[in-house]
């Protein structure tokens, strides 16, 4: 490696191998139980509880550690119910023929239609943008690298934080987006990634026989 400022890796735990195996079968069995739905109660979620599952996407790797996210978290009644309507306009012309015949088959089994009350009942809506330009330090302007693999990252381990504090989640992303930019005031460096919906299940909340459907681990993965 070329010389460069570092530090001596003093924090990373090595587990004996039984217990690597049985800590892997543990989160497999959590991560199971996770199961986005679509059905929120409106029961409050404690903002430090939202703050820290943030803090933890914050910690994912990103192209050339520039970090190129933004989370805005929403729970003001108003700001939501805006993102509702502006999501349902756009949806209706999702649903109605712009999607296509293909794609509004494939959604059927989910049950999903224009209408998007959780975008109110839950307690937080998590808007995610990606960075054109940045770096480590607030008032960096550089060029931003792998950007959209760099925020999905960022955004499996919001979901994962948010599954692990004991929350039920749903990403959506009607399109266009922009309407978020408006809405949670983001610039023009900015882009609407992912709307990620946050809270508790509502005691009607079900899961899509569909989305239980998970390809084995052959159909993955490769091992050679």
């Amino acid at each position: 490696m070329q010389e460069h400022d570092s530090y001596p890796l003093t924090d990373f735990i090595v587990y004996p191998e039984d217990e690597m195996l049985a800590r892997s079968k543990a989160f497999l069995a959590d991560m199971k139980r996770r199961h986005s739905i679509r059905s929120f109660s409106d029961k409050p979620v404690a903002k430090e509880i939202i703050e820290n599952c943030i803090q933890t996407a914050g910690r994912a790797p990103s192209g050339a550690n520039h970090q190129p996210w933004h989370f805005v978290a929403i729970s003001d009644p108003e700001i939501k119910k805006q993102v509702r309507e502006q999501a349902e306009l756009h949806e209706r012309g999702f649903y109605e023929g712009r999607a296509g015949e293909e794609w509004l088959d494939a959604l059927k089994p989910l049950g999903t239609d224009a209408q998007k009350p959780y975008l109110e009942n839950a307690p937080w809506l998590i808007a995610i943008f990606s960075q054109k330009k940045g770096g480590i330090h607030a008032d960096d302007k550089n060029t931003n690298y792998y950007v959209h693999e760099s925020v999905g990252i960022a955004t499996g381990f919001l979901i994962s934080a948010l599954h692990n504090a004991g929350l039920a989640t749903l990403t959506h992303t009607p399109k266009p987006m922009s309407f978020l930019n408006k809405i949670c005031q983001r610039g023009d460096n900015e882009r609407a990634y992912m709307l990620l919906i946050a809270g508790y299940p509502n005691d009607d909340a079900t899961i899509p026989h569909h989305s239980t459907v998970k390809k084995s681990l052959d159909q993955i993965a490769t091992f050679k």
